[in-house]
């Protein structure tokens, strides 16, 4: 039988990876090898062409505001193939400032960008800068329930009549006034939580793994168990110290 394949997208990690976001690209290529799951990673820098359609994953994750200028100027030029993308079911994993430049408006710390527009969402420019851990609950997280994780940021997202990935336990979340944190619209998943985000919710990581498997063979593909007891322990040790 022939072995099943993604291709993930790591989008700009020389401008974009200022928490570690290549641990989520490890975690996501590593539970798909654990499994006997082919994984290939093509990394995309600033003056590559990129073929969206080729991708079955796309990472997008944080850096200072001068790199997220230049990351938002240059996917400009790609804007309707990136909506196409993800119009059609493609998972998009986008973290940190990455979530709301996918918006109308991207707020610098002194100026204001045109969004992407991949997502009906606006964000606005906040006097306070929220930094810390967070806590949301989140039906993506089965019996657990939980993600865990950290922010840094001084944007305010609404997110209208999306689905939030979550309902904030602790932290600021989208705007710190309705307990929305992140956004789910198809197999987009957008959150303020950034860094290794996926080695410590390793039911999210596979959730996205099960979108991409699913778009890309028309069928659902069981994930095979494995062990996760120290990605669990990370997970729960931020959870009881904050929630209990």
């Amino acid at each position: 039988m022939e072995r099943k394949k993604l291709i993930i997208g790591h989008l700009f990690p020389e401008f974009l990876n200022m928490y570690g976001d290549k641990g989520n690209i490890l975690a996501l290529q590593n539970r798909l090898l654990w499994r006997d799951i082919d994984a290939a990673v093509k990394t995309f820098g600033i003056d590559d062409e990129i073929n969206f359609s080729a991708l079955d994953i796309i990472v997008l994750g944080g850096g200072s505001d001068r790199e997220q200028k230049l990351v938002c100027e240059r996917l400009q030029r790609d804007r309707v193939a990136l909506s196409e993308y993800v119009e059609s079911g493609g998972v998009l994993l986008a973290l940190c400032g990455a979530y709301p430049m996918l918006g109308k408006h991207f707020p610098l710390k002194n100026e204001t960008l045109d969004g992407l527009s991949v997502l009906e969402i606006d964000t606005e420019p906040d006097a306070a800068r929220h930094i810390g851990d967070v806590v949301i609950q989140s039906d993506l997280m089965g019996e657990t329930g939980y993600i865990v994780g950290f922010e840094n940021h001084s944007g305010k997202t609404r997110i209208g009549d999306y689905k939030p990935l979550g309902t904030v336990c602790r932290g600021f979340g989208n705007n710190g006034e309705d307990q929305s944190c992140g956004v789910i619209y198809k197999n987009l998943v957008g959150t303020y939580l950034h860094g290794p985000l996926l080695p410590k919710n390793p039911k999210l990581a596979d959730y996205l793994l099960s979108k991409a498997l699913l778009r890309k063979y028309g069928e659902e593909i069981a994930l095979l168990p494995l062990c996760d007891q120290a990605e669990n322990e990370a997970h729960d040790y931020i959870v009881e110290r904050f929630l209990k």
